[in-house]
């Protein structure tokens, strides 16, 4: 085990941008900084290099832009490996974005909060680590009510996402049908992602064409949380990204417990109430035992299951009962002895695609969640599962940005896919190790 901690604490060194003071997520496919890769990255560095972890949060709260809002890349670097880049995305167009750098104009899910308290939980000098967390829990906390205030039309505790980026689960079967409500323009562009990693490994062409599209109508009215709401072909409410950003109210509330502020803790538990009894009664479906996201622009749930569906569990979301029909849900359909826990889409759907991105691959940062949430709702047995497959899939393949969840794919170490080398991959294994 000494072994690969070893290796993954070489990974995490090999992407540090030292001058900057940032990692990226793996070289050639990925050159910039992401929002949630940041905050899962610093939790690897929190177990050896405190100083590398803070300075990952540091960097990343310092594109927020002046509304509270976090975009989901910064671009510090200047490269044309990657596209589409800082010259489509345009961030400049929004009146309050940051004036120092360049960025995208939407987010990913908000782990940060939660990410703070790990460090803490992980640190072996408190005392010093609380006092980082308090020159930056402030900015967090105007991340969150960024949300609030401009992510949730109908005030329901539950906040939007307009582009299938912002979910994390960029090219998830679950958006098929969404993309069957649109047909945006065909885009002549050059992709680059495909020169590095095999294209059958990545979204074809014309779901980019929709993800540029999407872009676009932002762009026309200047990133206007107003009328993207409005006009944004997809706006959905995402279990996954709901309950990251739960999770990270909780953990909040619990850092300004510490520091003595009552006036966050109150608003945060308001915000907190309302968030997870419109969860529990919007996102939850009885039929399918899980939960499932819910498409605003038309007003109808996407009943499909995925790794989201269990996220959760990680938030303390479900009730017992719902908790043991998830649990059910997942070791049917996903805890097959044939296959690793838990593969990103339904095994047993016709949209199952185990090699190709969000449509089926195990990501090691979703496992990580169910390792922590089974063990907290009790299910320690099933927890162990996930904790052995996912350092049993990195041993065989290396650490890859996603991998094959049928174990016979295994045999020969050829099973990982995506980018190699992979940041949050390397991080979360060695927290998965040390847990």
């Amino acid at each position: 085990m000494n072994i690969l901690k070893n290796k993954a604490i070489e990974v995490l060194n090999g992407n540090w941008k030292n001058e900057i003071g940032f990692s990226i997520p793996c070289a050639n496919l990925y050159p910039f900084q992401w929002f949630w890769d940041s905050g899962l990255i610093a939790i690897g560095f929190a177990h050896f290099d405190m100083l590398k972890a803070e300075r990952e949060i540091e960097t990343l709260l310092d594109a927020q832009w002046g509304n509270g809002f976090i975009p989901h890349i910064i671009f510090h670097t200047e490269t044309d490996t990657y596209f589409p880049g800082p010259d489509f995305h345009r961030s400049d167009l929004h009146p309050q974005s940051s004036k120092k750098h360049r960025s995208t104009g939407m987010t990913q899910p908000p782990v940060t909060g939660f990410v703070l308290e790990e460090m803490y939980r992980i640190s072996k000098d408190k005392e010093a680590t609380l006092k980082f967390i308090e020159k930056a829990i402030d900015k967090v906390y105007y991340n969150h009510e960024y949300f609030y205030k401009n992510r949730d039309p109908q005030n329901e505790g539950l906040v939007y996402i307009y582009h299938n980026w912002e979910s994390g689960t960029d090219n998830s079967p679950i958006w098929d049908d969404i993309w069957d409500t649109m047909n945006p323009p065909e885009y002549t562009f050059e992709r680059r992602d495909t020169t590095h990693v095999d294209a059958s490994e990545r979204p074809s062409k014309r779901e980019y064409d929709h993800y540029l599209y999407i872009i676009d109508i932002a762009k026309e009215h200047n990133y206007s949380d107003v009328k993207i709401a409005e006009l944004s072909p997809f706006l959905v409410q995402d279990p996954l990204f709901n309950a990251m950003l739960i999770k990270s109210n909780q953990s909040l509330i619990n850092l300004y417990e510490k520091l003595g502020n009552d006036e966050k803790v109150s608003q945060l538990k308001q915000w907190q109430e309302k968030s997870i009894h419109s969860f529990n009664s919007k996102l939850f479906d009885e039929e399918l035992g899980a939960y499932v996201h819910y498409d605003l622009r038309n007003e109808r749930a996407l009943r499909f299951l995925s790794s989201s569906s269990f996220s959760p569990l990680y938030a303390g979301i479900p009730s017992k009962e719902r908790a043991a029909s998830m649990v059910k849900v997942m070791m049917d359909k996903f805890g097959g002895e044939h296959q690793y826990l838990c593969a990103s889409f339904d095994p047993t759907s016709e949209r199952f695609n185990p090699k190709k991105y969000w449509r089926g691959p195990v990501w090691v940062n979703l496992n990580w969640m169910l390792f922590k949430g089974l063990k907290a709702y009790g299910y320690s047995e099933i927890a162990e599962r996930v904790k052995q497959d996912t350092i049993a899939i990195v041993n065989n393949n290396g650490f890859y940005e996603y991998f094959d969840s049928r174990k016979d794919m295994h045999q020969n170490g050829n099973a990982g896919y995506g980018g190699n080398n992979f940041s949050w991959s390397a991080a979360l294994l060695i927290d998965l190790i040390e847990s």
